[in-house]
């Protein structure tokens, strides 16, 4: 993992889990609204997403788009591809901007909802069934169009960490890593010199969890690894687990 320096704004949002796109499809009164989900960078990303589902459902009558980017969220867009002004694309951008997640705090307290969703395009394909649903009923389509699909989305949190290492000999290696990861931390991957393991973890930039991780370092280790900081990276989390 590519390290960075920490920059001010949020230091954790939720967003779509890395991978393949997400897809779901609601009827509402013969219209087929074919939902896709897609994390993204940046806005390239996003209208490259709009380019290909034009080509993939080049049939369809319309295909809106909305999109909220960066851990500010202050890039926010979206279109109603021929739909009357304001029943497509506002929607879709409220349900992305209001969806809300339960995230725990970084230090393990009570978790609270939070409306932070970012770095997710959405479109939605419609196939026009024949039945008009006036303004009003487009509004609700296409808003529960998006709020059904990231009811079934898979989510994490993306989290701006510390970066750490601790070296160990090649052979305790694997067992450091699995107690690790069973105590809940975050892997970032490891590094190997002749005689050693560097194996990586990413903690929140908190000294009451620095402290305790390296107690349970000292314990899985007898005391002989050493947390060493590396740098700041985001790394996703699941939703709910924060170190």
């Amino acid at each position: 993992m590519t390290s960075s320096s920490a920059t001010p704004g949020p230091n954790s949002y939720t967003t779509l889990a890395p991978g393949a796109d997400f897809r779901h499809e609601l009827a509402i009164k013969r219209s087929r609204f074919i939902t896709v989900l897609r994390r993204v960078e940046d806005e390239s990303q996003a209208r490259a997403l709009v380019s290909e589902l034009r080509r993939e459902f080049h049939d369809a009558r319309h295909h809106c788009s909305a999109f909220v980017i960066g851990a500010d969220r202050s890039l926010q867009r979206s279109n109603d591809d021929g739909e009357p002004s304001g029943t497509a694309g506002i929607p879709m951008l409220d349900a992305l901007v209001k969806r809300e997640t339960r995230a725990a705090s970084a230090t393990g307290g009570n978790k609270s909802a939070v409306a932070d969703l970012s770095d997710v395009c959405a479109v939605v394909v419609r196939y026009f069934g024949g039945i008009l649903l006036g303004a009003g009923g487009l509004v609700r389509a296409y808003s529960e169009s998006v709020s059904a699909a990231l009811e079934q989305a898979p989510l994490v949190r993306r989290e701006r960490l510390g970066l750490f290492e601790v070296q160990v000999p090649h052979a305790e290696a694997g067992r450091l890593e699995n107690e690790l990861r069973s105590a809940g931390y975050a892997m970032t991957g490891n590094d190997y010199d002749a005689v050693n393991t560097h194996v990586g973890m990413a903690l929140a930039d908190d000294s009451l969890v620095i402290a305790m991780a390296r107690e349970r370092l000292a314990s899985f280790t007898s005391g002989r690894g050493a947390l060493k900081a590396v740098g700041t990276d985001w790394v996703d989390r699941p939703l709910g687990l924060a170190r």
